[in-house]
């Protein structure tokens, strides 16, 4: 069994994955319930790119996924604190 046939399963799932979030995120029928779709697709492009980066051994791709991640948590935050206030001034 080659390396391309161990990563082909974990990478298909993945698809898989954001694929339902993403359906999540269109149909979604309030606000948090889209920004949650859109947290989880970005936490699974993170396991894609640590996934890609393992499948060639590349650490720069590791080092990419860590960027993101935190990228995705502050815009988590940020969307997160506007919901909050936008309730409070209703």
């Amino acid at each position: 069994m080659n390396l391309f046939n161990v990563f082909l399963l974990p990478a298909v799932l993945l698809i898989l994955f954001i694929l339902t979030s993403l359906f999540r995120l269109v149909l979604g029928p309030s606000i948090p319930d889209r920004v949650v779709a859109l947290d989880t697709i970005n936490t699974l492009v993170v396991a894609g790119m640590i996934l890609f980066g393992a499948a060639f051994q590349e650490v720069i791709y590791i080092d990419v996924a860590i960027v993101y991640a935190l990228l995705s948590y502050i815009s988590t935050l940020y969307i997160a604190n506007y919901l909050e206030r936008r309730t409070k001034d209703k």
